[in-house]
């Protein structure tokens, strides 16, 4: 049987290739400065950890606002390159989180690139007919009427034969 379902177009797309843009970006500022063993996903997670001392990963992944799997992935990349230190914690499941002298050596660099990073972004967005800021908040406000669960879930009911 042959299928009949084509390369899906996605509304996100545009989304996920800016964030994507962006990232490329700083991963090749961080190349430019000779900022070695950084990624960008990380610098939220150094700079946390810098204002907020040791934590535990799931403390970590809370503050950074990724899931448990997506902290403890970036927890072995940044250990294996000497940017934290990990040690375990008081019920010996847990494992809390430091910063070791390279981590704290590259925060200074990572919390100047998170300021530019950000006026970049708010630089563009002014300059935007449309400010994608604005397209976020109308975007919250109408989930807050329905909430993305219930709008999937009344398109797929008018997708599928009774």
């Amino acid at each position: 049987m042959t299928s009949s379902f084509k390369k899906p177009r996605s509304l996100l797309a545009p989304v996920t290739s800016l964030s994507r843009k962006v990232e490329t970006a700083i991963a090749a500022l961080y190349k430019a400065e000779g900022v070695e063993g950084v990624r960008p996903r990380f610098s939220m997670a150094l700079i946390g950890l810098a204002d907020e001392g040791p934590m535990t990963i799931r403390d970590l992944a809370a503050f950074t606002r990724v899931t448990h799997g997506a902290m403890s992935q970036s927890v072995k990349a940044m250990r294996e390159a000497g940017l934290i230190d990990t040690q375990t914690g008081e019920d010996a499941r847990s494992v809390v989180i430091c910063l070791s002298e390279a981590g704290r050596a590259a925060v200074p660099f990572l919390e100047a690139e998170w300021d530019a990073t950000e006026a970049m972004l708010a630089e563009l967005d002014a300059d935007l007919p449309y400010p994608l800021t604005r397209v976020m908040e109308d975007i919250r406000t109408r989930l807050e009427q329905e909430p993305i669960v219930d709008r999937l879930a009344r398109h797929m009911r008018a997708r599928r034969p009774d």
